[in-house]
């Protein structure tokens, strides 16, 4: 990693019928921004020159076709492609899917290889970029392939942490994926996520039940007893401050969710719903456990808005900054948890000499 005063901020430009440009352009209008990264763009020129006479906005970019080109204090445009693309606000179009993937990888190639240190996307329409190269149902699972690490969706505010046990699956088929395996690996990525990305030492996290009233002592369901319970205390005894399961359906209303570093949800909605409830508009989707760093806003492409100036950029403007708040993070931990007997060694021998 690099130092965190120089973090380069990779950014997909996702659906570009959505509100993704706009949300963009009006986060990096307020230039005190560019004190703190330096942005990249990765779509094309002639698309952000659409939007900023669209939006009249007067941000100038830097347009680069190879990142050894980029500008530190100026907003880069990173050409992905040059043909002219026909921009129709609000209208889901596969061809606009296709730009949005060629984006997606060419910001992902640039993490991979640290010519970026961390990725924000730009929201992408889950339909429109379905094809034969490309099967994934979001960021997510595309990212849990091309990065090291067991990805999770975990979505973060001021005030709430919500990761998942499950994510993109549907209802019917949520049991059959909540297995005691998938139980620790997803509560120890927390965990770490936790101390690594957000400095916490000693995490507590609770966990929130399959079946509605975790399952009433097995009259909705058993799930909760056989596979749920017993997996918790297993890691209970491991030394981790893991509580539950508690009922979803008054854990947010009763204010316990403050009580806790971070929830577990069992399924996209019983996390995502009060999530979005307390937090919509400040709201990050982080993926923890990966490598490297990535996050979106909490919203989606807005095709009902698109185009008309009405899109809010705080939770985009969230992002960039709880992308670059972890990539800190990260540093500091690294710095403190690398080679510490080396390091006592090192102290032991000034102490003599």
């Amino acid at each position: 990693m690099k130092k965190s005063e120089n973090i380069v901020v990779g950014i997909s430009i996702g659906d570009i019928n959505g509100i993704g440009g706009e949300v963009i352009l009006k986060t990096f209008e307020d230039d005190r921004i560019l004190e703190f990264c330096t942005p990249v763009i990765f779509a094309s020129s002639k698309v952000m020159t659409y939007f900023k006479n669209h939006f009249n906005s007067q941000i100038s970019f830097n347009d680069i076709n190879n990142i050894n080109q980029l500008s530190h204090g100026k907003v880069n445009v990173f050409n992905c492609w040059n043909e002219n693309v026909m921009v129709d606000f609000g209208k889901e179009d596969p061809t606009i899917g296709k730009y949005a993937i060629k984006s997606l990888q060419a910001a992902t190639n640039a993490l991979k290889q640290s010519d970026v240190d961390v990725l924000v996307t730009a929201p992408i329409n889950k339909h429109n970029i379905q094809s034969k190269d490309f099967k994934f149902p979001g960021h997510t699972d595309y990212l849990a392939k091309e990065l090291k690490g067991e990805s999770l969706m975990f979505m973060v505010s001021n005030s709430l942490r919500i990761g998942l046990l499950t994510d993109h699956v549907p209802v019917k088929n949520i049991v059959d994926h909540i297995t005691p395996k998938l139980i620790e690996k997803k509560l120890d990525t927390v965990y770490q996520s936790l101390q690594k990305d957000f400095k916490i030492n000693k995490p507590k996290i609770a966990v929130l039940g399959i079946n509605p009233h975790t399952g009433d002592n097995g009259v909705i369901g058993n799930e909760d007893d056989t596979v749920l319970r017993p997996t918790l205390k297993k890691i209970r005894e491991s030394g981790k401050l893991v509580f539950g399961p508690y009922a979803a359906d008054s854990f947010f209303g009763s204010s316990n969710f403050k009580n806790f570093d971070a929830i577990i949800a069992s399924y996209h909605d019983q996390g995502l719903i009060p999530f979005k409830t307390l937090s919509f508009g400040q709201g990050v989707n982080y993926t923890a456990g990966l490598n490297k760093v990535r996050t979106s806003p909490d919203h989606g492409t807005a095709y009902e808005i698109a185009g008309k100036g009405e899109a809010d950029e705080n939770s985009f403007k969230e992002a960039i900054f709880t992308a670059i708040h972890i990539y800190k993070n990260r540093l500091d931990y690294e710095e403190l948890t690398a080679n510490p007997l080396k390091k006592s060694r090192k102290a032991d021998k000034k102490d003599y000499d």
